[in-house]
């Protein structure tokens, strides 16, 4: 069933006070700069263990704070006088399911334990814990605000955004898998398809994008596939929003794959520049899809490709 549309709060005007909880990866870094340019200070908690080392050189205030400690986040930012919080980066949780015992081991707090109790024992997909997470910021008076709002550069567009362009197999593959993965989307199981040839080689779970890419490399020996990215139905843009990284395309490149399709204003492509640059450099296609209620019949071989 697909989730209703989350109405996210509008975002402040510059100078207001952000919050940042930052997973891993680049992306939190990337946020932090955008929203320093438009003028917000930035302060932020950094989930343990996880966050860019270089990011709280960015933050006019830093903490440390533990993954299972949500009650003491909402805290921690009010006592800052921030009341708007924008919540990116990687936590791994297929680390999580094969570890359960570190969910002990990283001593939840209370408020985390009643969240588990009262909303995750039975569902402990991504959007439920980002609703979950939401809700306890909100109780304390800071509200999470769309992810991408300093970051609206970085996000995939219509077209092909490379100067090489898809193959005509690779149009087609694109074509035929499309609906497949907004099926897949709508479902929550995953949010990447792998296809070569009109054939499904691998659908994405809880593993993640670049554990896929690998796994297909064992599936499909020959080189040319595809693989399409998207958000899940309904996706909430507090946090939930695929993201590919300069990893993806040599993942990619590694393990036999040479075009990249990405749903149109849903995928945040880090460092895009540099990210379509390394692309051309390694012989593989970026293609953004329109996203509609006919969205497949749109995608086309005859879009303008990147200058």
């Amino acid at each position: 069933m697909t989730s209703p549309l989350t109405i996210l709060p509008d975002p402040p005007p510059p100078p207001t006070a952000i919050g940042l909880i930052a997973g891993g990866g680049r992306l939190p870094t990337l946020v932090a700069e955008g929203l320093r340019e438009a003028g917000h200070p930035v302060h932020g908690l950094g989930l343990s263990g996880m966050y860019d080392p270089e990011l709280p050189l960015l933050c006019d205030s830093f903490r440390n704070v533990g993954l299972l400690r949500v009650g003491g986040w909402g805290k921690a930012l009010r006592r800052l006088g921030v009341h708007h919080a924008i919540m990116v980066g990687n936590v791994d949780k297929a680390r999580i399911h094969h570890d359960p015992l570190k969910l002990i081991r990283s001593t939840p707090d209370f408020r985390t334990l009643v969240i588990w109790y009262r909303k995750l024992r039975h569902d402990r997909r991504s959007h439920a814990l980002l609703r979950a997470v939401a809700d306890e910021l909100d109780r304390s008076g800071v509200a999470l605000i769309d992810s991408t709002m300093s970051i609206g550069n970085q996000l995939a567009t219509s077209g092909v955004m490379t100067r090489r362009k898809p193959t005509a197999d690779q149009m087609a593959d694109i074509q035929f898998v499309w609906p497949l993965l907004t099926e897949t989307l709508r479902l929550d199981i995953g949010q990447a398809i792998a296809v070569r040839d009109r054939d499904v080689i691998a659908v994405e779970a809880v593993e993640g994008t670049d554990r896929m890419i690998k796994r297909v490399s064992g599936l499909c020996k020959a080189k040319g596939w595809t693989l399409c990215k998207g958000a899940r139905a309904g996706h909430d843009r507090r946090s939930d929003v695929p993201t590919v990284g300069l990893d993806t395309i040599k993942n990619l490149y590694d393990n036999g794959g040479r075009c990249l399709a990405l749903a149109a204003g849903d995928v945040i492509m880090l460092d895009k520049p540099y990210l379509l640059d390394l692309a051309d450099e390694m012989g593989i296609a970026v293609i953004g899809v329109p996203i509609g209620p006919s969205s497949s019949a749109t995608i086309r071989d005859d879009i303008p490709t990147r200058d």
